[in-house]
């Protein structure tokens, strides 16, 4: 009878132990801190408030809580408050958290990292002297399952993930979030801007709409960071390979691939003519495929070759159509052996062998990723004194999405057409080679084929990769292009009337 009770003793004990070592998410949290930086010449005070805040569900119960870090500048003013401008930035993946932008571009405080964007040790944060912090206050937001976000059982059940890993599903609960943020934090007179990288691009974009439609919250621009547009990228071959040809020629010149007469050139001189090229000969002729006669195939192989530092051979052998992970792995294979990078093609990568048709591995994100995951750990805990046990995820599980229905340009074009405030802003690098500045270009000229919203639609290029302001000068060229853009698009006074 005692060995049963002291067994029975034991196995209580061992049950509360496993209770206590669970990590237990906090739905609804904030913490505040008080800092300064140097900004634009000027020290700035501010706050940092960073927290959890509910997704709730349609019978209003909490089904998920999303990470988020708001930055606002301390104003001895009262009356400034409502006129300053809220920037709401959203990376990309799906499934990437809000680190990049954070602790890489806008924020008040950027990684330790060599003038050209690679790791430097020891790792660590620095004020950013080029954040705007000092325009607009900045809310980074970690969609479920990134950074620190996460789904929340509902009655010991875990919500369907069909209400988070998809295009409108995204697009949907993150506007009703939103909504609730704005009112919790007396935002409703700032005028709003929505910044998205990569996938952020797309997100963005049907969000333009859907504050609009679904919680009255119109905005005055959205600002598209090396946007992925879904709808060239899959879209028949012809197009999706064509618009590749001008960031080919881009990455070649960088790696001194292109012949003398071209090197000696700059891109801005050399790049028109290759646009032209990829819409008015490459795109016609793949779209033509057996139909094109062997004379026309060779003679645009051999421009092909001219404008990639890819050989004719090769160009041939791919029927016009060169995949970028061919050319990633084939334009430095017989140099210097080495692969280039897919999002920054200034990145040189070593493969186990030099043959094969793509790389191993994507040098840039490994070499990034050195940068950015030990940062924003310390960050977070240490300095905005967020402390939890839950990993901070770079990426998250998101996998499988839902990519039916994505009309997210078409939402983008009716959002502009429906509140003549909002304007749009295209940032993007000549060496990203996964959302290809000539990608953007298109798509910028596909929202609107009439042309009467383009005075709104403002374009930007940098001479760096798919994240252009890890490179220091693009730094503070990208942002300053933000400065002005807020400045262009501030619309006080003016009426919302064509």
């Amino acid at each position: 009878m005692q060995l049963l009770k002291k067994f029975t003793f034991l196995l209580v004990l061992s049950s509360f132990a496993i209770q206590a070592q669970e990590i237990r998410i906090p739905a609804d949290t904030t913490i505040t801190t008080q800092h300064s930086a140097k900004i634009n010449g000027n020290i700035l005070e501010y706050t940092a408030t960073t927290g959890m805040q509910p997704v709730w569900n349609s019978d209003h119960k909490a089904m998920a809580t999303l990470h988020y870090t708001f930055y606002k500048k301390n104003v001895k003013n009262t009356s400034e408050e409502p006129q300053r401008p809220l920037l709401i930035s959203f990376n990309g993946g799906p499934g990437s958290a809000s680190a990049w932008m954070h602790i890489a571009y806008t924020g008040p405080k950027i990684l330790k990292i060599s003038p050209e964007g690679y790791p430097v040790q020891p790792y660590g944060l620095k004020d950013n002297p080029h954040s705007i912090l000092d325009v607009a206050d900045i809310l980074y937001v970690n969609p479920v399952n990134t950074g620190y976000s996460r789904t929340l059982d509902i009655d010991g059940k875990a919500p369907d993930r069909d209400l988070f890993f998809g295009v409108n599903a995204d697009i949907k609960y993150l506007a009703s979030w939103l909504e609730n943020f704005v009112s919790r934090n007396n935002l409703w007179l700032s005028p709003k801007y929505l910044i998205g990288e990569s996938y952020g691009g797309t997100r963005v974009s049907g969000l333009a709409l859907a504050l609009q439609e679904q919680q009255w919250m119109y905005l005055n621009g959205v600002i598209l960071v090396s946007p992925a547009d879904y709808l060239s990228f899959d879209s028949d071959t012809a197009l999706s390979s064509s618009l590749f040809l001008p960031y080919f020629t881009a990455a070649a010149w960088y790696h001194k691939a292109l012949s003398p007469a071209l090197q000696q050139q700059t891109l801005e001189a050399i790049l028109p003519e290759v646009e032209t090229y990829a819409l008015d000969v490459l795109l016609p002729a793949l779209a033509k495929g057996s139909l094109l006669s062997t004379s026309e195939k060779e003679k645009i192989a051999q421009q092909m070759a001219t404008y990639t530092g890819i050989s004719e051979k090769i160009i041939l052998q791919h029927n016009l159509d060169l995949p970028s992970r061919s050319f990633w792995k084939e334009l430095l294979r017989d140099k210097s052996g080495n692969t280039i990078g897919r999002l920054d093609s200034r990145y040189l990568g070593i493969d186990r062998k030099l043959a094969g048709d793509g790389p191993d591995y994507s040098p840039e994100l490994t070499s990034w990723l050195h940068s950015f995951t030990p940062a924003i750990n310390y960050y977070m805990r240490e300095e905005l004194n967020f402390k939890t046990d839950l990993s901070y995820n770079m990426f998250g599980s998101v996998r499988p999405w839902d990519n039916r229905g994505n009309n997210t340009r078409e939402d983008l074009r009716q959002a502009m057409a429906t509140n003549p405030y909002l304007n749009i802003l295209f940032q993007t690098g000549y060496y990203d080679g996964a959302t290809t500045y000539f990608h953007s270009k298109y798509s910028m000229s596909q929202i609107d084929p009439s042309g009467q919203l383009k005075d709104r639609m403002h374009f930007k290029i940098y001479h760096s990769g798919h994240m252009m302001y890890l490179r220091q000068e693009d730094l503070k060229t990208s942002n300053d292009d933000l400065r002005a853009f807020l400045k262009q698009t501030n619309q006080k006074g003016k009426t919302a009337k064509y």
